[in-house]
């Protein structure tokens, strides 16, 4: 039977869970008052055995009876509820709990009582704050889904009803997202009607407090119609990008037009504002439904933290402390229950078409069970891999393809496509193991990326996806080894890499719904909005991956190499100097390496111009000097002098000392030296703290890597090519190592603002006043 300390811990809210009963501090308290007990039992005993026995039974026959007088008071008095009058007028229940009866470990059991009165306090108190905070979110969204079916209305009945367009051309041209003001062509004559339309519009939307249509006249009186709608600056989703300053421009300026493109553009923004309400509806129920866990969980916590009580104690004190507790706030409350069937009525019948089975695969999305069978191919293409790996290596050895005096054919157009496979498994290999890590510590990586549960990458799904390709690619290394040694032409040979790159490429952009397709349209995505910095709104999963391409510059390198050799048909011709001189080649080497770096610097560019926060451009900055770094080490290695040494080793060092330094201090939240760990930080996931101190020094030397490209080693090329690889791997090695730190340290800011559900931004803007 597992023990309920166990079950709380793997029930309870990670990002709630200071916010909890503390179940095991108040355990160890009980466990004090069992060490009192038995450390008071030899004095008792020595009294029974030097005092009087004959009255021992009339003592013991007393002691009953006044225990059983002392049991019928205390059921009604051991709990006085105080209430205070806080400044603002609102009323606060503090419990307080009196002794009235006498207890053999008197402080003890005092001690337990009050931390037991603040720890119901505590939860009475967040449980309240949260409801009013869900009640109110719960106001404005019921007032957004009025107005978004009024515009349908107004939309509706004057698609019905169109009106001449000699009247009034309230339709406007394209603009720039500021407001529009429709032309002044109206004829006198039917500025009546024009008025009155546009009178019926306003009071559609400003119904129920929303500000977003305003009428204004010209110096000859002709009327024109303006349209802002706020969208909040820091929304979370890319709906919002997609929508900003004109949302409901054209929406109110065209609403007499006939079905046709402007309408088209109309209903998009309608939809779009739907699926927006809708998320938040969908945020709001999840939210409610956490704070209803809460509730049971710690209702469950008090009463098996009293039943130790009493079983220590030999007392009845649980039934009149839980009496207090079932009515206290969190329990007696049924607003959150309400709130939740009002939602589920209000989904059901808005978003789901009264359908009340698909209204709940939104509100309540079922997880996919974890599949045995993944499990069994993982282990199953493992052993393949050995196996092939096994077999390539002894096909390599015989075939010499790695002696120093070896044709360069292979090294030069095979092994950059397979080294792009390796590094690429290696990396999802890293990432399975985050998140194998991140589970185990209860880190809400979903949450904390914004994926859907149901959708969303497990561990295991990792494994699979990093065994298949790397089964996959070296099964191609073999068959390439044998028909090169069956006597197949060069020419055609060669071209399996290729063709390998190409099969991946479909399977990522495949449309059918097989091999993950919700995960590769993710990254798509994901890449597209890396790649078009800093145009698109920077989320944490975007930046989170572009820190990952930082550490796959060998990968792109490889990848660039390999399509000029496939492109300029070298692989036919194994004319390598094509790819290998001339300005274009080195240029194409500064950008590769530019690149990742630039992108995340546009990241933190665009952070900045949304947050104004002056961090994101000091990361900036960190970005900037690891190009600058990076282009010195790639000149040197050209312009092999003095001077360009000691331009590297300052650039380098510069750029080194500022990484580590934002790793450990602004990425990991590390080196607080005011902190109760030492040079570490308050709260810790991992129990070990030297496994802390052993990642600053892993994350120091690998990140000193680069003074192997300064040291003039002198190496053939196969062996270059392997130091490459090599020192490739330790950097996938060191960013899967930094992923856990990152994702811990944003999980605990996370839990420290007790942010466990999405704040999704809608499309209206509420002003002050309600009428």
């Amino acid at each position: 039977m597992v023990k309920f300390s166990k079950e709380l811990e793997a029930q309870l809210i990670p990002e709630w869970k200071e916010a909890f009963v503390n179940y095991w501090q108040l355990k160890k308290q009980i466990k004090k008052i069992k060490l009192s007990q038995k450390s008071k039992q030899p004095q008792q005993v020595l009294d029974h055995e030097f005092g009087l026995s004959l009255f021992d039974p009339i003592r013991s026959l007393a002691k009953n009876i006044s225990s059983k007088l002392f049991h019928s008071d205390t059921e009604t008095e051991i709990i006085q509820a105080r209430s205070k009058s806080m400044e603002d007028g609102d009323e606060e229940v503090l419990y307080q709990t009196e002794l009235v009866q006498l207890f053999s470990e008197e402080d003890e059991v005092a001690v337990f009582f009050e931390s037991l009165d603040g720890e119901l306090n505590k939860v009475n108190q967040f449980y309240k704050n949260k409801e009013s905070e869900f009640l109110e979110r719960g106001e404005i969204l019921n007032k957004q889904l009025k107005t978004l079916l009024d515009l349908k209305r107004v939309l509706n009945e004057h698609r019905r009803k169109p009106i001449n367009a000699g009247v009034l051309p309230l339709s406007c041209s394209s603009s720039p997202p500021r407001n529009s003001f429709c032309s002044e062509s109206a004829s006198e004559s039917n500025e009546t009607s024009a008025d009155s339309q546009i009178d019926e519009i306003i009071a559609a939307l400003e119904r129920d407090g929303i500000n977003s249509a305003t009428r204004k006249k010209t110096k000859k009186g002709k009327p024109k119609m303006a349209m802002r709608i706020g969208i909040p600056a820091a929304a979370p989703t890319r709906t919002i990008t997609a929508v900003t300053s004109m949302l409901w421009e054209d929406l109110v300026n065209n609403p007499k037009k006939e079905l046709g493109a402007g309408d088209f553009i109309n209903r998009k923004k309608i939809q779009c504002a739907e699926k927006m309400i809708r998320g938040a509806f969908v945020e709001l129920y999840r939210g409610l439904g956490l704070l209803k866990t809460y509730s049971s969980l710690n209702m469950v916590a008090f009463t098996k933290i009293l039943k130790k009580f009493d079983k220590v104690s030999n007392q009845q004190a649980s039934a009149s402390y839980l009496k207090v507790v079932k009515r206290s706030h969190f329990i007696s409350s049924d607003k959150v229950v309400r709130l939740m069937d009002d939602v589920e009525s209000i989904f059901t019948k808005h978003f789901a078409n009264n359908d009340r089975k698909k209204a709940m695969k939104f509100l309540k999305p079922q997880q996919q069970k974890e599949s045995h069978m993944v499990t069994f191919f993982v282990g199953l293409l493992t052993g393949c891999f050995v196996s092939l790996f096994s077999l390539y290596a002894i096909l390599a050895h015989l075939a010499g393809i790695f002696k120093p005096n070896s044709e360069r054919s292979y090294v030069e157009t095979v092994y950059p496509v397979f080294s792009v496979f390796t590094l690429l498994s290696f990396h999802l290999f890293m990432y399975g193991c985050n998140l194998f890590m991140w589970k185990g510590t209860r880190i809400n990586y979903n949450f904390i990326f914004e994926f859907q549960p149901s959708t969303a990458l497990k561990y295991r799904d990792a494994f699979l996806i990093c065994t298949t390709f790397m089964t996959s690619v070296v099964a191609a290394m073999v068959i390439h080894l044998l028909l090169r040694a069956s006597g197949f032409s060069p020419n055609h040979v060669d071209a399996i890499p290729g063709i390998l790159l190409l099969i991946f490429i479909f399977v990522l952009i495949c449309p059918f719904d097989i091999f993950y397709r919700p995960t590769r349209y993710c990254f798509i995505r994901i890449i597209r909005n890396i790649v078009c910095s800093p145009f698109y709104k920077v989320l944490m999963v975007d930046f989170f991956m572009a820190d990952q391409l930082t550490s796959q510059i060998p990968l792109l390198r490889h990848m660039g190499s390999a399509t000029c050799y496939f492109l300029a048909g070298s692989f036919k011709t194994h004319r390598y100097e094509t790819c290998k001189s001339g300005r274009l080649y080195r240029e194409l080497a500064y950008v590769i390496s530019f690149l990742p770096y630039y992108w995340r610097a546009m990241q933190c560019a665009r952070r900045w111009f949304d947050e104004s926060d002056l961090n994101h451009l000091a990361n900036m900055g960190k970005y900037v000097s690891a190009m600058v770094a990076a282009g010195a080490r790639i000149t040197y290695g050209r312009q092999e002098n003095h001077l360009w040494f000691g331009i590297v080793l300052v650039t380098s060092v510069f750029s080194t000392v500022y990484q580590l330094y934002w790793d450990f201090v602004k990425d990991w939240g590390l080196l607080n030296s005011k902190s109760k760990n030492l040079w570490l930080r308050d709260n810790l996931i991992l129990n070990n703290k030297s496994m802390y101190y052993m990642s600053i020094v892993l994350n120091i030397v690998l990140r000193v890597a680069w003074v192997e490209t300064v040291m003039g080693f002198r190496f053939n090329m196969v062996e270059s090519r392997m130091l490459d690889f090599l020192l490739a791997s330790l950097e996938v090695i060191r960013r899967g190592h930094w992923n856990f730190y990152r994702l811990e340290n944003e999980h605990l800011n996370n839990v420290g603002k007790f942010r466990a559900v999405k704040a999704v931004p809608l499309p209206f803007r509420e002003t002050d006043s309600d009428g």
